[in-house]
């Protein structure tokens, strides 16, 4: 009787979702790695784990990654969210949604229904007014390192911490943009993000979570329930002043306790080939650590995760950077990498690796799923394809402030004293009012070419709310948004040779390999998205996907061809 109770007391604890006891009695899952390779497109995977001629005298340059392809799924023809950067690529991968959701459209965007800062940021999004209760006039919102309390340092000035310790506490709630809806309070990073995360679902589940990433900004990820969604999260910011490392070897044996590349600038880790692989290691070193059952940085003890890891920033930066007259990127549109940029695979190659190396140490490596996949690409592949539009011409932005200046708010105005618009290899365009669209659609369709705006293809009127949103009902969504022809970039930089944000396929595709010793071999060639991780780890673990907002509001499927169970 009482061995009777006690199994029923077992599946009445499983039936609520307990992620690692549905696992036991179903796939042996019990914890996902999830690793987002910045930068890495779907033909990379296939280049690096399988050799091209041209690089590596034609011999694979990712064992690691070529190992765990034997008992991988590779979708070949994976899709980031639109627009393709950083902020909403993360967003999509963890909760399922699209910036439609979400509200989440670049780590620098807009949003009408909110005012500005108490106090200037550190990138220059000045300080605004904001009373209670009144209504808003808009303004311009950010998610990077310019909320941190000090951005030039690595632990993002985070009062008392150690060297590198990023985490939420750097972040500066004077920088945030403020809600009168809410008595002008800041909104944080997670309440930014319209629709909970796989990191919420799984903590509320009973799972232990963590993650690193490259900002104290992307504590969005704990969006749903907040900060106690997350376990443990380490995020030293990536452009803060470079410094030496005591203690950090990097996966490929360099050690970091002197600046690499002191020739660099040294105002961004991101400056720098080899500096950026310093300070990939530090969020390498807190995979390792969780690993082992410990926190971040090795000092405590914990679970090991249920739902953990990172991403790196190496492979981004080798793809997109000219460093004192030395290309990276590639060699031509096969994707042969020049030396540099094959440095920077080998380097995340190792570092993969290595988690697998200490996943086995530690009898773990059976019972997890590791997803590789990346919140974006980089455009363009072919380097002969790159322009840099504002030398030749100009932005769609600054067209429209030069010509119709009223149109612009002030926070978004390129020629104004603030942080500006949203501009990479695509244009993201909110105007003071939506009857200025068709003046300013009319504007930029009479000025397409090269001197003009590179103009390729834009949204607005109905592709726009069919797409996204009414701009006129969701304070969020672009009232324009222009994506250039390939290979356009609105930069007049000499230091850049690709760039991500755009909807083109080199900015979109990217690799997204599931990897379990339980797995067969496959390559998919179906058409999915990077949103469809998320429900799909849920489900590994033994969770409803249906828990997820997405899931619910936009319909985000399972990843095909899985034997889940």
């Amino acid at each position: 009787m009482k061995k009777t109770l006690a199994l029923l007391s077992l599946a009445a604890v499983c039936s609520v979702g307990t992620a690692v006891c549905q696992n036991d009695q179903q796939n042996h899952i019990k914890r996902v790695l999830l690793v987002s390779v910045d930068g890495m497109h779907a033909v990379d995977f296939l280049n690096c784990a399988s050799g091209i001629s041209g690089a590596n005298h034609g011999e694979p340059y990712c064992p690691a990654l070529a190992v765990l392809a034997k008992h991988g799924v590779n979708y070949v023809a994976a899709s980031t969210s639109k627009p393709s950067d950083s902020f909403p690529g993360l967003t999509a991968i963890i909760t399922g949604g699209s910036p439609a959701l979400t509200g989440v459209y670049y780590d620098v965007a807009y949003s009408r229904n909110l005012q500005g800062p108490a106090t200037t940021t550190g990138n220059g999004n000045a300080a605004g007014p904001c009373t209670p209760g009144q209504v808003p006039t808009g303004y311009t919102t950010e998610y990077e390192e310019g909320i941190d309390i000090d951005q030039t340092q690595v632990n993002g000035g985070s009062p008392g911490a150690a060297l590198t310790d990023g985490t939420i506490a750097s972040i500066d709630p004077n920088k945030l943009p403020r809600d009168p809806a809410n008595g002008c309070a800041p909104v944080w990073p997670w309440q930014f993000v319209r629709a909970n995360s796989i990191f919420s679902v799984i903590h509320q589940n009973g799972g232990v979570t963590a993650w690193s990433d490259k900002h104290p900004a992307y504590s969005s990820v704990a969006s749903g329930i907040g900060p106690t969604a997350l376990d443990d999260f380490y995020a030293p910011e990536i452009n803060s002043n470079v410094i030496g490392l005591p203690g950090v070897t990097t996966p490929t044996g360099i050690h970091c306790d002197a600046v690499l590349d002191p020739n660099s600038d040294l105002t961004a880790w991101t400056n720098s080939f080899q500096n950026i692989q310093c300070y990939d290691t530090l969020k390498v070193d807190a995979i390792l650590n969780w690993i082992d059952g410990k926190t971040h940085l090795g000092a405590g003890k914990m679970k090991v995760p249920n739902i953990f890891g990172m991403n790196f920033q190496a492979v981004s930066v080798g793809q997109k950077l000219i460093e004192n007259g030395v290309n990276g990127g590639y060699l031509d549109g096969a994707g042969t990498p020049s030396a540099t940029l094959l440095n920077e695979f080998q380097f995340v190659d190792a570092s993969i690796g290595a988690f697998v190396k200490e996943l086995k140490k530690q009898g773990l490596y059976d019972s997890t799923l590791i997803v590789i996949t990346a919140k974006h690409g980089q455009s363009p592949i072919d380097p002969s394809l790159y322009v840099r539009q504002t030398i030749n011409g100009t932005s769609p932005a600054t067209l429209i402030s030069n010509q119709l200046h009223a149109a612009m708010p002030p926070s978004e105005d390129p020629n104004g004293s603030g942080i500006g618009s949203t501009e990479d290899d695509v244009s993201l365009v909110w105007l003071t009012d939506p009857s200025y669209t068709d003046a300013a659609v009319a504007l930029l369709e009479a000025n397409p070419g090269p001197t003009g705006v590179g103009l390729g293809q834009f949204y607005y009127g109905p592709s726009l709310k069919l797409n996204y949103n009414d701009p006129t009902k969701d304070p969020r969504t672009p009232d324009i948004i222009v994506t250039p022809n390939v290979g356009v970039t609105y930069s007049g930089s000499h230091k850049k040779q690709a760039e991500h944000g755009g909807f083109a396929h080199d900015d979109t595709n990217v690799v997204l390999l599931l990897s379990h010793p339980g797995f067969d071999r496959k390559t998919v060639k179906a058409e999915v998205g990077t949103a469809q991780v998320a429900p799909t780890i849920l489900k590994a673990l033994g969770i409803d996907p249906r828990a997820l907002d997405a899931v619910r509001a936009e319909g985000t499927g399972v990843l095909p061809a899985l034997d889940l169970k």
